[in-house]
Parts: C-alpha cells; structure tokens; sequence
C-alpha cells in the first residue's frame, strides 16, 4: 500500500511538472501567434481597405473612411479600368511589365542557375574568392549604379526597350538567387552525378536532365523573388522608359495617381488590379518557396 501511494505521489507530481511546462512551454507560443496576427493585420488590412475603396465612391470615402464595406457597391472604377476609357493605357503597361518580367526572371533563372552549379559542383581555384564577390553583390544598391546604368543601355541602344529594362534587373537578381541555388545544388549526393556519369552524362547533361528537374522547388523560389522585384521596380523603368507608351505599371500607377489625385476610389482600383498578375503567380509558386529556401539546409 505504501508503494502505492508514493507511486500515485509520484505520479501525481510528475504530472503537475509536465503542466507546468506545457504552460511555460505555450506563452511564448502564444506571444508568437499574437505577434503573426498583427504582423498578418499590419499586411491585410491595407489591401482589404484598397480593394473595397475600389468599390466606393469618393463621397463614402469622404464621409465615413473606416467603414468597411461599400453602400451602395460601385463597380464603375473596376471597368473604367479594364475596359473604360483607361483600358488602352492599363493593358499596354501590363503588357510591357509582362514583357520585362518574362525576360528578366528567364534570364536570372538561367544563368543564376548555370553559375551556382559551377559554384556547387565544380571545383576550381579561386572558386570562393568569386563566390564571394558575388555574395557582396548585395549591398550593392541600384540607385548607386543608375548614371553609369543609364549610360551603358544607351550606348548599347536599348535605351527605351524591356530588354534595356530586363537586363540591368537580370543582374540585380543574380547575387540572392545564386546564393539561393547554390546549397540546394550543393545537397544533391554524388551518387546521382555518378550515375549519371555512368551512362554517359557530362558535366551539363547532369544539369540538365537531373539537377533541374530535382530544383524545381529552388527555382521557383528564385523565380518568384525575380518576378515581385521585377514587377515592383520603379527606378530603373523610370530613367530608361521615356516613352509613355513604353512604361511599366509601377510608372502607370504614379502617373495615374497624380492624373487623377481627386478621384481616390479610382485610383484605389487601379492599384488593386495592377497587383494581381504578381499576387496570381505568388499564389501558383507559394508551395515550392519554402522548400526552396530550406532544401540546401535540411538535405545533406
């Protein structure tokens, strides 16, 4: 009886141990979901707020700001946008952002993907010293290159063209997307490269036809980060597109904003839809970017 009951003491302490732990171990839980929620608020609530502005007029705007839903809904600054009177400057200026976009993401792909293998795979002296160098590209900023930028595209005449646009976006991607790849590369195991050298696979054929089709999460990742910034890049289109017709949507939005100042809602609409082809793509590629970022650390 009395092994019994020390044993239910027993019990009953450690069970009153392991609460407290559990207690312990959930207030930092909590303190962290608090802290998603107002970071998610922080992030949300301003698109909410432009989407529904969208669909009021300026008066509700005017009058009662923090309300949250229309009353009455106005869908003439939506269609006034696609197919009104500003639907020819809004589909050329998404055209010319899908134009840039395609070009600078296939091109930072490509060869971000083709120097991380070399980094990865290949060794070579002075390998880390380069890889270095390109590690401290950075903190390079792009406003510090735009003169000598300006200079070059235009000597090169591609002043005014997306590829003028693309190329000089193409680089600033490079650094953060090799240094993306490269450990993603690097975690594949050797036994596959000589595999595949067994049945007659050189150094690019392995690339090709395994260690792409094995980085697809990694190159969505670098795809995606290409995409955003290239999509959100204001400076660059606006000293090398002089041509109105030639902008991208950045440089639509502020030229629509400043056109319409008064008219908030419109300008609210047009902000929202300029967004979406990023945010449809985000949401294609969003499972593959974690594991992207991740893979080089938890494989081999």
């Amino acid at each position: 009886m009395a092994t019994q009951a020390t044993t239910g003491v027993t019990a009953d302490a450690a069970s009153v141990t392991i609460s407290r732990r559990r207690t312990r171990l959930t207030v930092p839980g909590a303190i962290g979901y608090v802290v998603l929620l107002a970071v998610t608020a922080a992030i949300v609530l301003p698109l909410l707020y432009a989407l529904l502005g969208g669909f009021k007029t300026n008066g509700q705007l005017a009058a009662n700001p923090v309300a949250i839903l229309p009353d009455p809904w106005v869908f003439t600054n939506y269609t006034d946008v696609l197919i009104g009177e500003n639907a020819a400057t809004f589909w050329g200026q998404l055209w010319n952002s899908v134009v840039v976009a395609a070009i600078a993401v296939g091109l930072t792909v490509f060869c971000a993907s083709l120097a991380a293998f070399v980094f990865a795979r290949i060794r070579f002296p002075g390998r880390e010293a380069l890889y270095t160098l390109f590690v401290f590209g950075l903190l390079f900023p792009t406003a510090v290159a735009i003169l000598p930028l300006y200079i070059l595209v235009r000597d090169l005449g591609l002043s005014g063209s997306p590829l003028g646009v693309a190329l000089p976006q193409a680089a600033f991607q490079l650094p953060l997307s090799i240094v993306i790849l490269r450990p993603f590369f690097r975690s594949i195991p050797a036994e596959l490269e000589d595999a595949a050298r067994i049945d007659g696979c050189g150094s690019f054929g392995f690339f090709w036809r395994v260690l792409i089709p094995l980085s697809r999460p990694a190159l969505a990742t670098v795809s995606v980060l290409a995409l955003v910034t290239t999509w959100n890049a204001f400076l660059l289109p606006l000293v090398l597109l002089g041509d109105a017709s030639q902008w991208t949507l950045p440089l639509g939005v502020m030229n629509f904003s400043t056109e319409y100042s008064s008219d908030l809602a419109r300008t609210l609409a047009y902000v929202v839809i300029s967004i979406i082809p990023a945010l449809i793509f985000y949401a294609v590629a969003e499972r593959h970017i974690v594991g992207g970022l991740t893979a080089g650390s938890v494989k081999g």
